[in-house]
C-alpha cells in the first residue's frame, strides 16, 4: 500500500548509514552555522552599511571613503566565509553520498546472492537492475543535495528569524503571517506530489523491467511479429509512468512559482508598512527594546525578508526529492529485507584420502570426496559416491497446486536416470528439488543415505555439476567462463574438458583461443558453441553427479553426435539425470521414467519399455509426440 509523505522509518535507516561519517558530518554541520550565519550577518550589516557609513557622507563636500571601503572589505570577508563554508559542506556530502551508496549497493548485491531462486522467479530482472540504478540515484541526489540543504535552510530560517526579531518584531510578525498563509496552501500540494511520486517510481521499476524482458526476448518478438503488441504493453506502461511522472513533478513545480509570487507580495507590503512607520514615526519594537524606523533597517530586513521566504521555499521544493528518495529507498531495503535462503544443513563436503578402507580427511585435492557429519562423539566421514533416492516427494510451487505427486526413484552411483514428459510434467522440477531450489512438501531426498536438509547447500551444489537449456555466459576469457565452478582449476584441466566436450577444436580457432574474451553473454558465439562451453565447464568441476537439462537441444544433428561421445566419457562412473526431448540421447540410459503430469507413469530401460508397448513406446515410434 502506497504512502503519502515522509517515511521515517526509511528515513531513520538512511541517516544510520550516515554514522561512519560521523568527523565529516560535524564538519559540515559546523559549515552549514557558518553559512546561514554569514548570510543572516550580511543582510544586517545592510543597516550599518547605509545608516553608518553612506547617509553621513551625502551631502559632505568632501567626503572621506575610507571608512566605508573598509566597512565594505569587512562585508567581503564575511561574504567569502559564506561562499568556503558552502562550498567545503557541498563538497564534503557529495563525498559522503559516494561512499554511503558503495556500502548499500555492496549489501544489496551481497544480500541478493543469499536469496533464493524463487525471488528471481517472481521479480523481473529490470524491476531489480532498476534498484540498483534509478533508486539508488534518488537517493544519491537526497544525500549530496537534498539532505544538507535542508539542514542549511533550516539553519538559514533559524538565523534570518533571529535576525528579524533584532530588527523589527512588527515587521517580523507580517512576513510569518506571509509564511503561515504559504505553507497551509503548498501543504495540499505536497502530499499530493509525495504519493506520485512513490508511484513514479514503481511504475519506473516496472517499465525496467518490461524494456530488459523484451530486449532479452527481441528475436522471439520479431519471430512471432509481436511487435504491434510489444508496443501496445510499452506504451500501457510508459503512459503509466507519463501519468506518475507528471502529475508528482507538476504539483512539485507550481511550488516554487507560488511561493515566489507570495514573496513578492510579502516583499511589497513589507516595504509599504516599513516606509509608513518610517514616514509617520512610529515606534519601532525589537527584542532589545524600542527603536526608530531607518532606512537601513527598512532595506536590511527586507533583504532578511528574501532571505527567510527562500529556505522555505527551498525546503517544500527538497521535499519532494526526499520523498522520492525514500521511495527507491524503500525498494531497496524491501530487497534487503527478503528472507534469505535458509540453510540449517550441517553436513559439509571435504577432501578425503582412504586407506585401508577407511576415510580420512586431508586438505589437498585428491578426487576423493567425503561427506562429514558432525556428532555427539565426534565427526564421521561418508564417502561421496552420487547415490541419490527420492521417496514419496510431493511438491508445488504454490500451495494446494501440486506439481509432482509421490515421485520415488532410486539412482545408483555411476547409473543414468532419464526423464521423459510433455512441458509441465514436472522433470525439471525434480532437478531443482535435488539442488534444493526450492524445498519439497512432503517425502525424503537422500544423497547417499543423508537426508538433503542435512547437507549444506553450498556443498551440496557443489557435489553436483549441472547443464542448463539456457546457456549464461559471463564477460571474461573462455578460460575464465570454464574455470567458474572452480577457480583453482589449472589451464590443463579446463583444456581437457573443453576437448572431453569437443569444444577444444572451435575455441581454438577463436581470435586468442582460450584467451579470447566474451561479451554480452557470449553473442559472437552460435548456441552450439555455447552450449558446448557450457557442458565443458560442468566437466572442469568433476562432479560426482551430473544434471543435463536439455543439454543438447540447442545443438544442431551434426555437433550432437560429435559432443555425444564427449558427454558419455564425461557422464562415466557419475551419477546423471538426463532430461531430453531427444530420445536418441536417451537409449542408452540405465532407466527411462516417463513423467506425466507430476507422476511417473512408466520406468525401464529402453528396450523393456519398447516391450510395454505404453507411452514411451508411443513416443518413440511417432505415433504421438510430446507436448
Amino acid at each position: 500500500m502506497l504512502r503519502q509523505g515522509m517515511d521515517w522509518k526509511t528515513a531513520k535507516r538512511i541517516l544510520s548509514y550516515l554514522k561512519r561519517y560521523q568527523k565529516q558530518m560535524a564538519v559540515v554541520t559546523v559549515c552549514i552555522i557558518l553559512s546561514a550565519v554569514a548570510s543572516a550577518a550580511s543582510s544586517v550589516f545592510i543597516q550599518t552599511l547605509i545608516d553608518g557609513y553612506i547617509v553621513p557622507l551625502l551631502g559632505q563636500t568632501s567626503p572621506v571613503f575610507g571608512p566605508l571601503l573598509k566597512a565594505l572589505g569587512v562585508m567581503a570577508v564575511v561574504y567569502l566565509v559564506g561562499v568556503l563554508a558552502t562550498w567545503i559542506y557541498n563538497r564534503t556530502m557529495v563525498t559522503i553520498a559516494q561512499g554511503t551508496l558503495k556500502q548499500i549497493r555492496d549489501e544489496m548485491f551481497a544480500k541478493m546472492q543469499d536469496l533464493p531462486v524463487s525471488y528471481f522467479d517472481t521479480h523481473t530482472h529490470g524491476d531489480i537492475m532498476s534498484r540498483y540504478t534509478n533508486d539508488t540515484d534518488t537517493l544519491r541526489q537526497m544525500i549530496a543535495q537534498s539532505l544538507a540543504q535542508l539542514v542549511s535552510s533550516v539553519c538559514t530560517i533559524a538565523a534570518v528569524f533571529c535576525c528579524m526579531l533584532y530588527l523589527s518584531v512588527y515587521l517580523t510578525a507580517i512576513v510569518v503571517a506571509a509564511v503561515a498563509v504559504s505553507l497551509f496552501l503548498i501543504k495540499g500540494i505536497v502530499g499530493k506530489s509525495g504519493y506520485y511520486f512513490i508511484q513514479q517510481q514503481m511504475s519506473l521499476g516496472d517499465l525496467n523491467g518490461y524494456i530488459e524482458e523484451i530486449v532479452h526476448g527481441q528475436k522471439v518478438v520479431k519471430v512471432f511479429c509481436h511487435e504491434r503488441q510489444a508496443k501496445e504493453i510499452f506504451r500501457e506502461k510508459n503512459t503509466a509512468w507519463e501519468h506518475s511522472s507528471a502529475s508528482a513533478n507538476g504539483y512539485a513545480n507550481t511550488m516554487m512559482p507560488m511561493m515566489n509570487a507570495l514573496g513578492y507580495l510579502q516583499y511589497v507590503i513589507v516595504a509599504v508598512v516599513g516606509a509608513w512607520m518610517a514616514i509617520d514615526g512610529v515606534t519601532n519594537l525589537s527584542i532589545f527594546g524600542v527603536k526608530t524606523v531607518t532606512l537601513g533597517m527598512i532595506a536590511s530586513f527586507l533583504t532578511l525578508s528574501r532571505s527567510f521566504t527562500s529556505p522555505i521555499s527551498q525546503i517544500s521544493n527538497q521535499f519532494n526529492s526526499i520523498v522520492m528518495a525514500l521511495a527507491g529507498a524503500a525498494r531497496i531495503f524491501a530487497l534487503m529485507d527478503e528472507q534469505p535462503e535458509e540453510d540449517l544443513g550441517r553436513v559439509t563436503l571435504v577432501n578425503a584420502t582412504e586407506r585401508n578402507g577407511v576415510l580420512e580427511e586431508t586438505r589437498e585435492h585428491t578426487g576423493t570426496w567425503a561427506w562429514k557429519q558432525p556428532g555427539r562423539g565426534g565427526s564421521s566421514l561418508t564417502k561421496l559416491e552420487g547415490r541419490i533416492v527420492l521417496d514419496h516427494v510431493d511438491f508445488g510451487y504454490v500451495p494446494d497446486k501440486p506439481v509432482l505427486q509421490d515421485i520415488s526413484l532410486y539412482a545408483q552411483p555411476g547409473q543414468k536416470i532419464a526423464f521423459v514428459g510433455a512441458t509441465g510434467a514436472g522433470k525439471t522440477t525434480i532437478t531443482n528439488l535435488i539442488n534444493r531450489f526450492y524445498e519439497i512438501d512432503r517425502g525424503q531426498i537422500c544423497y547417499d543415505g543423508i537426508e538433503i536438509g542435512q547437507i549444506k547447500k553450498a556443498d551440496l551444489r557443489r557435489s553436483l555439476g549441472i547443464v542448463l537449456q539456457d546457456v549464461n555466459l559471463f564477460t571474461g576469457t573462455v578460460m575464465e567462463n570454464l574455470r567458474y565452478g572452480n577457480p583453482d582449476a589449472s589451464d590443463e584441466v579446463c583444456i581437457q574438458a573443453a576437448k572431453l566436450a569437443n569444444a577444444h577444436n572451435f575455441i581454438m580457432m577463436l581470435p586468442d583461443g582460450y584467451q579470447t574474451v566474451l561479451q554480452g553473454d557470449g553473442g559472437g558465439l552460435s548456441q552450439g558453441q555455447r552450449q558446448l562451453i557450457s557442458i565443458a565447464r560442468a566437466a572442469v568441476t568433476d562432479p560426482p553427479v551430473m544434471i543435463l537439462d536439455e543439454a543438447t537441444s540447442s545443438i544442431d544433428t551434426r555437433t550432437e553426435a560429435l559432443v555425444q561421445s564427449g558427454m558419455d566419457r564425461l557422464m562415466e562412473g557419475r551419477t546423471v539425470f538426463v532430461i531430453a526431448h531427444r530420445l536418441s540421447t536417451i537409449m542408452n540410459s540405465d532407466v527411462i521414467m516417463v513423467l506425466d503430469h507430476g507422476r511417473i507413469i512408466e520406468r525401464g530401460t529402453h528396450e523393456s519399455l519398447l516391450e510395454k508397448k505404453g507411452v514411451y513406446y508411443h513416443l518413440y515410434t511417432g505415433a504421438f509426440e510430446l507436448e
